[in-house]
């Protein structure tokens, strides 16, 4: 019999995309009526534009980029939705051996604690600008990206003006450790592996990681076209659910060995499967010898991983306003509330009896320690989900959070 429906969607190479890969290499897909045809891109610009164009149904997508989209911020205005999240965590923040060099000068440890290391990078900074020296360069993968705003948001919280004190380039994920061995840049952020590949190429040093910075926070999505998705309810549905079948492998310690060798074909990472253990273990080199155990480095399924929580959104929002990216103002906002969908997550999985969040959005940064929450179907544990300042953000008091994260930058 032949598959009911067909889907084509984009990816790039990053680890992340290993629930929506897994979905179409190991029948997950399949079995749920969808042939689903993958394209490995280059930039996520390019999955930007061509999901504009309708080359794509939906893609593996930076967890702010489909608002970017609805918020006219795209060459390509294209209305995208968000019915899935592919995972929590998995970016780490990397550096030149002689930034860290530097920073250790100042007291760094390799310990990856978020503030300590901030500290260190932040008298580092001041110490070249008073000997006259250039700004450090710090890439990111995108300027609506997860990566830029957790960058930005972690330097801010430590007493670096991201604006003033160093300069942020963009720089596509597998040519980040590339670039800082060629000395174009100074630093970078960026999800697994292409941290651990400038560690095991010794020319990097990981300082701190996205599941320290903001713990259990969201990372890449399913982006969908909106207009494919309502011409085709059946066919998103049926992929929600071989999403879940997948993310659920892909937890699975289990199955890493599997994984990791799928994830190492050419058409995918194209890297040794050794140099992806890290995410999937949470097993981190650090460089210069240091090793370290991330709690909650990356989760592709357990603790509510693959909700779209109306929540997430709106923190990404509030950092795009907070860096001039969009105004804020009530409609912008309703565009950003309505961007992530839940409700077809939940109509999707509902069938399937599984654990679903009885809410839309939470308190982010309120939960010191794992907790179980109403949900319906099975028990849903929710994992802490601090950040590294000790902030809380409520989405039902956006205006005051705006307000509050000016006072921290310097006039």
């Amino acid at each position: 019999m032949g598959a009911e429906h067909q889907i084509t969607a984009g990816f790039m190479p990053l680890f992340d995309s290993a629930v929506l890969v897994a979905a179409g290499e190991l029948g997950f897909a399949a079995r749920e009526g969808i042939d689903l045809k993958l394209h490995r891109e280059t930039s996520w610009a390019n999955i930007r534009d061509r999901i504009a164009i309708g080359h794509f149904d939906l893609a593996h997508m930076l967890g702010p980029m489909p608002l970017a989209c609805n918020l006219g911020l795209t060459p390509l205005a294209s209305d995208t939705i968000v019915p899935f999240s592919l995972g929590l965590g998995g970016n780490c923040v990397t550096i030149s051996n002689a930034v860290w060099a530097g920073m250790a000068a100042h007291g760094a440890l390799p310990d990856l604690d978020p503030a300590g290391a901030g500290a260190a990078l932040g008298a580092y900074i001041r110490e070249r600008a008073a000997a006259g020296r250039d700004s450090l360069r710090f890439a990111v993968v995108h300027p609506h990206s997860g990566h830029n705003y957790e960058l930005r948001y972690w330097l801010a919280a430590c007493g670096v003006d991201p604006e003033r004190q160093i300069e942020i380039v963009i720089v596509p994920p597998p040519f980040m450790a590339d670039a800082l061995a060629a000395g174009r840049i100074d630093g970078y952020c960026v999800g697994e592996p292409w941290n651990s590949a400038a560690v095991a190429a010794g020319t990097g040093h990981i300082v701190t990681v996205k599941a320290l910075l903001w713990r259990n926070s969201p990372e890449k999505v399913i982006g969908a076209r909106k207009a494919w998705a309502e011409q085709a309810p059946e066919a998103l549905a049926a992929l929600l659910r071989a999403l879940h079948h997948s993310a659920r492998w892909c937890q699975d310690p289990v199955n890493r060995g599997e994984l990791a060798a799928v994830m190492a074909q050419r058409g995918f990472l194209g890297l040794p499967a050794a140099v992806q253990m890290p995410i999937l273990t949470g097993h981190l080199r650090l460089g210069g010898g240091a090793e370290l155990d991330i709690d909650d480095f990356f989760l592709p399924f357990d603790k509510a991983a693959n909700f779209p929580w109306k929540s997430h959104a709106l923190w990404f929002y509030t950092q795009m306003v907070r860096w001039g990216h969009v105004a804020h103002t009530p409609e912008n906002l309703a565009i950003a509330r309505d961007c992530y969908r839940p409700d077809l997550y939940r109509s999707a999985l509902k069938p399937l009896g599984v654990a679903l969040p009885g809410a839309n959005a939470k308190v982010e940064g309120a939960l010191k320690v794992a907790t179980p929450v109403g949900s319906a179907g099975a028990s849903l544990m929710l994992g802490p989900d601090g950040f590294f300042d000790g902030q809380i953000f409520d989405p039902d008091e956006i205006d005051t959070y705006i307000q509050s994260q000016k006072s921290t930058l310097k006039a």
